[in-house]
């Protein structure tokens, strides 16, 4: 179905230039010029072909898939910030609890603990 315009011009111009040729002088016919209907024919569907071809050019989206619809991205939603855990100052009571508590080899003399490294490091 897509070359049926491309067909009929092409076999029309085709009629065409074989009539056209066919109607030349009978002379000529006979001295030898007999392909002269056959190279217009071939001629004339070419051209036909060729004309058709070019104005019949499918579309765009016949080829391709439609462009992409591009939609905007989510609002950025901000929750609340986030709670650190404070840690007591150094040399407090409550700082030595804590310390103690969570390291085994904690000093409380100096602030440090051994560390699984094997380096000291001071209990912040």
């Amino acid at each position: 179905m897509r070359f049926m315009k491309t067909l009929a011009a092409g076999l029309a111009l085709t009629i065409g230039a074989t009539s056209f040729v066919g109607t030349a002088d009978a002379r000529h016919r006979h001295r030898g010029h007999h392909g002269d209907a056959f190279a217009a024919g071939i001629l004339g569907f070419t051209a036909g072909a060729l004309l058709t071809g070019a104005f019949a050019r499918p579309r765009y989206y016949d080829y391709y898939e439609p462009a992409p619809v591009y939609a905007a991205p989510p609002p950025i939603v901000y929750g609340p910030a986030p709670v650190y855990y404070s840690r007591p100052d150094p040399w407090t009571p409550e700082w030595y609890a804590y310390c103690s508590d969570r390291y085994r080899s904690f000093n409380g003399e100096t602030g440090y603990f051994l560390g699984y490294d094997g380096n000291y490091h001071f209990c912040y």
